[in-house]
């Protein structure tokens, strides 16, 4: 019977191999290369870093991550070695979809503008891109798409510049993966550079990853009020956040926008199954046997309040309330992995009925658009 080390910390996933492997759960962080000289198969999170020093030496024949991203494996050394691998692209593409409409209602809400006056520019149009896209298009916003490898594939039809995207946008959400090199390098995207070519109190958000950020330079960016809000969920050198930033950005949150319980178990399922093809373990077709639902499933309005923004930030914000995990950073920056390794029950809002009273159809149609279900 094969071995599976596993992080301990991915939902779902106990029970779900053990009729078809040994399986040995430890903290992410913690996995060593001791700990994998007999085992055949590794689940992990972003930090698990699968490179020479984890993997040299070891049993280890393919690695599955629970992650949209991947910049946590060293895809050469895997190459080079024979070790098959695989992520979990758009797994939690709604999530990071529910924790963008969140922000963008917070801010229309708190900075008194209506977002469909607004343009928003968005950095990396693949399944998170175009999912989040999608709903600012819902939202009555303009949009602008920046995706230089799919624009080089597709055609520049959709497409923007970053230059123009850059000076077009009101807000701009980056979804972008962290490259280091070559010709779609992201590292430290947002640089000076960048900062000189946007609109004066221009609105940054990233959800993707913190390399893309150069840190001073958006500190400088705040300062100079080039930049009027900033929302990261993601920091360059997490765990160990920057507190002066962190005091400088509208909002805060450790690394969570992706963590709802249905992006959580799609990249389980995810991970489990591609083990099974990769193995032969049976459970090709696996998945969660039961995800909970929210405590309060029905949210109950009157839609016949004035400002639109108000009464969508008034439901929403019942599924995912950004603020919420704000003040959890922000009241212990030091536990920022606890913060994620406990992270509370969040469910998207698929999972929700909402009861419209009032209810204009333009309304109705809008919030079916952002996923719920209306009656």
């Amino acid at each position: 019977m094969i071995k599976i080390v596993a992080d301990n910390n991915i939902p779902f996933l106990e029970g779900a191999l053990e009729g078809a492997a040994r399986v040995e759960y430890l903290p992410g962080g913690e996995i060593s290369r001791s700990h994998l000289l007999d085992a055949d198969g590794l689940i992990i999170r972003t930090r698990t870093k699968c490179n020479k020093k984890l993997l040299e030496g070891t049993s280890i024949r393919f690695i599955a991550s629970a992650t949209i991203g991947y910049d946590h494996i060293d895809a050469d050394y895997c190459r080079e070695k024979g070790i098959g691998w695989t992520n979990a692209p758009g797994c939690n593409s709604s999530s990071v979809e529910q924790y963008i409409v969140s922000s963008l209602l917070w801010l229309a809400v708190h900075r008194s503008f209506n977002l469909s006056g607004k343009t928003l520019g968005v950095i990396g149009v693949g399944n998170v891109g175009s999912k989040v896209a999608n709903a600012a298009g819902a939202l009555g916003m303009n949009v602008l798409l920046n995706d230089p490898p799919r624009e080089r594939a597709e055609g520049s039809a959709e497409f923007v510049s970053l230059e123009a995207l850059m000076k077009q946008s009101d807000i701009i959400s980056l979804h972008v993966p962290l490259n280091r090199v070559g010709l779609d390098n992201t590292h430290h995207l947002v640089n000076p550079e960048f900062l000189t070519h946007l609109k004066s109190g221009a609105i940054l958000i990233n959800t993707s990853r913190g390399g893309v950020v150069d840190e001073p330079a958006l500190m400088e960016g705040i300062r100079s009020d080039k930049l009027s809000d900033v929302i990261l969920d993601v920091f360059e050198n997490e765990p160990a956040i920057n507190q002066e930033l962190l005091e400088a950005i509208t909002l805060a949150t450790p690394h969570i926008a992706g963590y709802s319980l249905d992006g959580k178990a799609n990249g389980t399922t995810m991970s489990v199954r591609a083990l099974s093809r990769f193995f032969g373990l049976g459970l090709n077709h696996w998945s969660p046997a039961f995800i909970p639902g929210p405590e309060i499933p029905e949210i109950v309005t009157d839609a016949s309040k004035s400002d639109l923004s108000e009464l969508l930030w008034d439901i929403f914000h019942q599924t995912y309330d950004i603020t919420s995990d704000d003040q959890r950073l922000r009241s212990a920056p030091d536990t920022f992995e606890k913060l994620r390794s406990d992270y509370p029950f969040r469910r998207e809002p698929e999972a929700y009925v909402v009861r419209l009273f009032q209810g204009y159809p333009e309304v109705r149609s809008l919030l079916e658009k952002l996923g719920f279900e209306i009656k």
